[in-house]
């Protein structure tokens, strides 16, 4: 998969896309990183790729021409399929979730707008952008670090980016829950023991603890999500046991 990023700041994203699975992935020749320099569009001396808004308002926004002239090259030259999706990072776009990634885990190509300032020139988002993708309900400096979000959580779900795929199948909001506890060695820290059906050996037993744990820590945590998992009849018993409880009902640890 190859990611087309159009920033004012690609040195940005030379540390983090060095590292880890994503340094990984384009060592192995799985996903590229192409950077693109929207100053590098620009026709003035400053390099200027932004303007006061009509109308007066504080702030900047980002001018048409270079994010236009941009992405244009970048389709051109890398020979993009016009179904490429052309991503706005922006707050009011749609926000991101473990579904939007995995449809964009499925793609060839993304192209990805970091803004700056105020925000765009709505001529970008009306003729230019096929979507625009929010990390959050928070206002940032810029849309790198979204786009950075966006690479990481893409990447681990391309096939062979992350050394077993099986282990993203059980992440937190992949299944519709947040994971379950996990534990490793030693079986004792300082007092606190490993549950003993996880060194158990019963497979079936385990099983039946990990989803029970995770409807509990879903129920605590993000009760929200409830409401769009595929529950079973016995998640549903499991889970008004938890209300009727109040919360301390247990999956079988015998």
């Amino acid at each position: 998969m190859r990611f087309h990023i159009l920033t004012i700041f690609p040195d940005m994203f030379h540390g983090p896309t060095s590292q880890g699975i994503v340094g990984r992935g384009i060592d192995n020749g799985i996903i590229s990183v192409n950077l693109t320099d929207i100053r590098d569009f620009t026709n003035d001396k400053h390099r200027s790729v932004d303007d006061y808004p009509f109308g007066g308002s504080p702030g900047m926004l980002m001018k048409p021409e270079p994010v236009f002239e941009a992405v244009e090259s970048v389709q051109e030259s890398a020979s993009l399929d016009e179904r490429a999706p052309v991503v706005l990072l922006s707050p009011q776009g749609r926000q991101l979730t473990q579904g939007i990634v995995e449809d964009l885990a499925k793609l060839d190509d993304l192209v990805l707008i970091c803004g700056r300032y105020e925000g765009f020139d709505e001529r970008i988002r009306q003729e230019l952008a096929t979507d625009e993708l929010s990390i959050g309900d928070y206002v940032m400096g810029g849309g790198e670090l979204a786009a950075m979000v966006i690479i990481e959580a893409t990447s681990r779900l391309i096939f062979g980016v992350v050394g077993s795929i099986e282990s993203t199948e059980d992440d937190s909001f992949t299944t519709g829950l947040l994971q379950h506890p996990q534990y490793t060695r030693p079986a004792e820290f300082r007092g606190i023991t490993v549950p003993d059906v996880l060194i158990s050996g019963n497979h079936a037993k385990i099983r039946q603890w990990r989803r029970q744990e995770s409807l509990r820590r879903t129920w605590q945590r993000r009760p929200d999500l409830l409401d769009a998992a595929t529950l079973t009849p016995e998640d549903r018993q499991y889970l008004s046991d938890l209300e009727r409880e109040g919360g301390d009902a247990t999956g079988g640890d015998d």
